[in-house]
């Protein structure tokens, strides 16, 4: 009867939800601006404002002459200043918590997460989760069992000032509704080795009527690998009323195939963009690809055209100056204290009315030894047509540079690891240059210049990626290997993995 109750609440809550949801996808672009205002209106006595003379911004325009474009490294002073617990620094007050992430060029970072911050981080997952529930007219999955794969819900303390990993500050935030439904223990959580927590989280699963799980794919496939191998049965055989599995983190269509041959039967996918920074889009329908941008969570959205980006006279376009189908360098403005903050991903719109985006690649995370720029929306498309024509599965993939090979041209190289080869991989490799040549000009100018030799194919042994992973200490949570790279370091690592 509580099961009822519970999923019949879910379906008139939901409908409510998607109902008031479209008064901000309808005037997206006016309510971004007023935004803007009001974070800085808020902001105007702190630190950062007065430096900037928040009091004379009136518009956009205004802004954008007053506050360059930085990173993280841009706002670590001010962000020192907080962690020694000084208020009103970057925001009124100080931080309720600081998200630690891994920094590639910073060492650790910690994000801020104001008072004001924090429940749009819940709300994002929540509306996620009614839009599915409105769409599919169906909230069967609150009756059963549900898993987050995440970090460790452990925080400690700095200043007054909680500090954690993202999905372990989440964890304290899972409304009381869903807490009984809720898995792995909090003693499984805390463990901070993520192969014996994966081993201990099966044991705690493997018997219960799960119907979602939440995670970033390479540890959904890690987590359903390992139950396959316990069971000798497919995902579905082994959770038949699994439902729903939503992801995050990395672009979920290069695992698609690979879930599916794991999943063994139908489960609806909802895919989310979320990060330390703030909780951005959702796809509000699973049937369609694309992800709605959340324009009302109080961050300010910026966008620069992907060419221009690191120059100093790069445009700045707001939300209604966007075009379709160009990839654009994320700019936040936030009310937990980033300012024109450049988070490095990259995302192209597919639709305006509302305002829907894929997330094409990251800033730092191309191939252009060449001058070709190739983005990982680009590789991902190609290895995709490839696949189509040439069937195959694909466990992950890295793509570098080869600039001074032993002998002839340079030449792109591709350290795949086949969870099932290709029947020709010397056709597979043909057919996968032929389709990035398609998708990038540059790249096909180089080619056919004689400049480059047409890609290589390195296969992997299996469990490469992890062991990679695991050998610089990053397997697990949120870590993901770099799909593209503009130097060979992580190449040069996968070396020993090479068949």
């Amino acid at each position: 009867m509580l099961n009822f109750l519970k999923k019949n609440a879910a379906l008139v809550w939901a409908k409510k939800h998607v109902q008031k949801a479209e008064e901000f996808k309808k005037n997206a672009e006016k309510n971004q601006e007023d935004l803007l205002l009001s974070l800085v209106a808020t902001a105007q006595k702190t630190l950062f404002g007065r430096e900037h003379d928040f009091e004379n911004i009136k518009n956009v325009k205004d802004f954008q002459e007053r506050v360059h474009v930085g990173d993280y490294e841009v706002l670590k002073p001010y962000i020192e200043r907080v962690k020694k617990g000084q208020a009103n620094i970057l925001w009124i007050e100080t931080p309720e918590y600081f998200a630690k992430t891994s920094g590639t060029t910073s060492g650790a970072k910690y994000i801020p997460i104001s008072k004001e911050g924090m429940p749009f981080q819940i709300k994002g997952a929540q509306s996620a989760l009614f839009h599915y529930i409105a769409k599919k007219n169906n909230a069967d999955f609150v009756k059963g069992k549900m898993i987050f794969l995440q970090g460790s819900p452990e925080l400690q303390e700095n200043f007054g000032i909680k500090v954690g990993r993202l999905s372990g500050i989440v964890a304290h935030h899972i409304p009381n509704y869903l807490q009984k439904n809720r898995l792995p223990s909090l003693e499984t959580n805390m463990m901070e080795d993520w192969e014996a927590k994966v081993d201990k989280i099966v044991e705690e699963t493997e018997k219960e009527n799960m119907t979602l799980i939440s995670g970033i794919p390479p540890w959904l496939i890690m987590y359903f690998e390992k139950l396959i191998e316990k069971h000798g049965k497919k995902i579905k055989q082994i959770f038949p009323n699994l439902q729903l599995i939503v992801t995050g983190g990395v672009n979920y269509e290069p695992y698609r195939d690979k879930m599916e041959e794991l999943l063994g039967g139908k489960v609806d996918i909802v895919q989310t963009f979320p990060a330390s920074e703030g909780f951005f889009a959702f796809q509000d329908d699973y049937t369609k690809e694309g992800l709605l941008l959340l324009t009302n969570h109080g961050i300010f959205y910026e966008f620069i055209p992907l060419e221009e980006y690191g120059k100093p006279d790069a445009k700045r376009l707001t939300l209604k100056e966007v075009e379709l189908n160009k990839d654009y360098a994320l700019i936040l403005t936030t009310n937990s204290g980033l300012w024109a903050y450049s988070i490095g991903d990259v995302v192209r719109f597919i639709d305006k009315n509302p305002h829907r985006i894929l997330v094409s690649g990251r800033t730092k995370h191309f191939t252009s030894a060449f001058g070709e720029h190739v983005i990982a929306f680009e590789v991902e498309e190609a290895m995709k047509a490839t696949l189509e024509k040439y069937p195959a599965q694909i466990t992950e993939f890295h793509l570098a540079p080869q600039v001074n090979p032993k002998e002839g041209l340079p030449y792109h190289e591709w350290f795949i690891e086949f969870e099932k080869d290709p029947e020709n991989l010397d056709q597979f490799k043909k057919e996968l240059d032929e389709q990035l040549r398609k998708r990038n000009t540059y790249y096909d100018d180089l080619i056919s210049g004689n400049i480059l030799q047409p890609l290589h194919i390195s296969t992997l042994k299996k469990n490469a990626f992890n062991e990679y992973a695991k050998s610089q200490g990053k397997l697990g949570g949120q870590n993901k290997t770099p799909r593209l790279a503009n130097d060979r370091k992580v190449a040069d690592l996968l070396e020993i993995y090479k068949l």
